[in-house]
């Protein structure tokens, strides 16, 4: 807080001022918790990921979809193999009438990562 003195007159602007002050830095706060549990969810689920060849696990990526000055939306997703991604996570039918099991590795990350934004945004806040 700062140690400044203001008339009754100019009272409505300071605190205006210091609520923009505030609203920026905790936009500021809150796009590095974005990004850093998007990577994070990244990181887990190329961790988690079910291991042929390592292409399916290695083409996880992330990327800003939309970014404004109060807000961040990231997407974590497979660049070129997305069509197994549904497929590995729920299962599938096979050519001989049988089914494959399921491999959850997508799921359990976006539970963390919701965990982990939650936590993230409350600490900086807090401080």
């Amino acid at each position: 807080m700062s140690s400044q003195t203001v008339s009754i007159d100019e009272l409505a602007d300071a605190i205006n001022e210091g609520l923009e002050e505030y609203a920026a830095l905790a936009a500021d706060e809150m796009k590095s918790a974005v990004k850093k549990t998007a990577k994070a969810v990244k990181e887990n689920i190329s961790a988690n990921a079910p291991v042929k060849t390592g292409a399916y696990a290695k083409s996880w990526t992330t990327k800003a979809t939309t970014e404004t000055s109060q807000s961040l939306e990231m997407t974590v997703y497979s660049k070129n193999r997305y069509q197994l991604a549904h497929l590995l996570e729920k299962g599938h039918a096979n050519r001989n009438g049988g089914r494959t099991r399921a491999i959850p590795h997508i799921a359990p990350a976006e539970a963390e990562g919701e965990t982990m934004l939650t936590e993230l945004i409350e600490k900086a806040l807090e401080g």
